[in-house]
C-alpha cells in the first residue's frame, strides 16, 4: 500500500458548476501504477463545494446552478453579510454538496460510471481559484 498527495491549485472559475475531472487526473502522475485504491479530493474552501455529477450534457451543470440558487436564494435575512450577498449563500450550499469526494481507483484509472465526472461547485460570485489537496492511496 502506498500513500501520494499534491495540493494543487484550479485556476478561478465563474459562479456555477464546473466539471474539472481532467484538471484532477492530469497531476495524477501516480495514478496509472496503482491496481486497486482511493483517490480523496478535498476542497480547502468554505465558499466552494465538490460534487460527482453528469460528465456529458453541459445543461445539467446549468440546471444544478439553477437548482442550488433556488434552495438557497441570496435574499433571505442572513446575518453574515460582510462578504457580499452572495458569502453566506455560498457557505449554507458548500455545507451542503460536501468539501470532499473520493473515487474509487481500478486498474490504473478513475471507476466512475458512464455518465459521471468531478465538479467545482463555484458559489461565489468574483471568486479567486480555489486549492484542491488530493490524496491518493492503494496498492
Amino acid at each position: 500500500m502506498s500513500w501520494w498527495q499534491k495540493t494543487i491549485q484550479l485556476p478561478a472559475f465563474r459562479r456555477g458548476c464546473h466539471l474539472i475531472t481532467h484538471h484532477v487526473v492530469r497531476e495524477l502522475n501516480t495514478l496509472e501504477s496503482i491496481e486497486i485504491g482511493l483517490l480523496h479530493v478535498f476542497i480547502q474552501h468554505t465558499s466552494a463545494s465538490l460534487s460527482i455529477n453528469e460528465n456529458a450534457d453541459p445543461d445539467v451543470r446549468v440546471d444544478m446552478e439553477m437548482a442550488l440558487n433556488q434552495i438557497v436564494p441570496e435574499d433571505l435575512e442572513y446575518i453574515h453579510t460582510m462578504e457580499g450577498s452572495d458569502d453566506m449563500p455560498a457557505h449554507v450550499k458548500s455545507s451542503l454538496l460536501g468539501s470532499s469526494v473520493t473515487i474509487p481507483v481500478t486498474k490504473g484509472g478513475l471507476a466512475f460510471g458512464t455518465w459521471q465526472g468531478i465538479y467545482l461547485c463555484e458559489h461565489r460570485n468574483n471568486a479567486e481559484g480555489r486549492s484542491l489537496v488530493l490524496t491518493l492511496t492503494g496498492s
